[in-house]
């Protein structure tokens, strides 16, 4: 029996998640996070993970989970959501998986690359050049190398950069060719998963304002201190969730090297430009024959819920699912 699948996705302040809240409240649904910086409980308000009143309304999974000190990688990831996805169908409760993190939407939908286990000496030593060139001499070399992996990977992603060498060196075959091959096996429909999705791209201007006028509010809520919460703790700079939108920002502040007015500034810049590059990313990759989609060109206080449900009627019809 197949199960029904609805990914909510939009940029970062679009209402994603109050449509998915909504949704779930409607259809008795378990909200499953698909954000990378969600899933760890050291930025509960950076993220804007969903507030305690927002969890006792409907299931949540997979937010506030992990240490800030792990990797949740789009392979561990994946693992988990689809262990919640068949969990809640098997509940009957309809699975609503939702975030703006591109990568984990890609690996989730069409599975992963079957590239072999990596020795753990290349590992060492991938870590161990990288230590000695630096982050730029690495990736001009690596770039040499692998011009079609690394043209998509900054000289400060320290993280991916290793993890392309690796790959290299172990297989003699760069990342990008592995992921070009695919592993259509591995992806949901041949899991029996139906998918609809239902992106949120409101126009621009609404959207930056949104995301400013969210900044403001988490300031509001504590994030200051939050953010010198996480500085404390020293984590290894070039981990995930020292890479969350907006965190450099304030932590420059923190540290006493730009004013807080420049540094909620910049904050702002930075989460326009990444709700941009979501935005430009949705359109272009999540583009599948595979499920059924519905784009919303508006924030989600301007939804208009009832045509949101009666996509998905039709959708839960033809999948054998259950009338909204």
């Amino acid at each position: 029996m197949n199960t029904s699948l609805v990914i909510i996705s939009g940029p970062t302040a679009s209402g994603k998640s109050d449509l998915a809240l909504a949704v779930a409240e409607k259809l008795d649904g378990t909200i499953i996070n698909a954000d990378s910086m969600q899933v760890y409980r050291d930025l509960a308000i950076l993220s804007n993970r969903p507030s305690v009143s927002e969890t006792v309304r409907a299931v949540h999974q997979l937010y506030g989970i992990l240490d800030g000190a792990s990797i949740c990688s789009a392979a561990r990831w994946r693992k988990m959501a689809l262990k919640e996805i068949f969990a809640a169908a098997k509940q009957g409760r309809l699975p609503i998986c939702v975030g703006g993190t591109g990568l984990y939407l890609r690996t989730l939908i069409q599975g992963l690359a079957a590239i072999p286990d990596i020795p753990e000496s290349v590992r060492r030593a991938a870590r161990a050049r990288h230590e000695e060139l630096g982050g730029k001499a690495f990736h001009a070399e690596l770039a040499a190398r692998d011009p079609g992996t690394v043209e998509r990977l900054h000289m400060n992603d320290r993280q991916r950069l290793i993890r392309a060498w690796e790959v290299l060196e172990a297989t003699g075959q760069g990342l990008s060719e592995w992921q070009k091959q695919g592993t259509p096996h591995e992806g949901l429909a041949a899991a029996g998963v139906r998918l609809a999705m239902i992106v949120l791209m409101p126009p621009r201007e609404a959207l930056y304002g949104a995301c400013d006028t969210r900044f403001h509010r988490m300031m509001e809520d504590g994030l200051l201190d939050e953010v010198r919460a996480l500085d404390t703790r020293g984590l290894d700079p070039s981990l995930p969730i020292m890479k969350a939108v907006g965190l450099r920002e304030l932590l420059r502040y923190c540290h006493g090297e730009t004013s807080l007015e420049e540094a909620v500034f910049r904050a702002q810049l930075v989460t326009r430009r990444y709700a941009k590059r979501q935005m430009t990313w949705l359109r272009h990759q999540l583009d599948s024959g595979e499920m059924e989609s519905m784009v919303i060109e508006a924030l989600y206080e301007n939804i208009q819920l009832p045509e949101v449900f009666s996509f998905l009627d039709r959708f839960l019809l033809t999948s054998g699912g259950r009338k909204v």
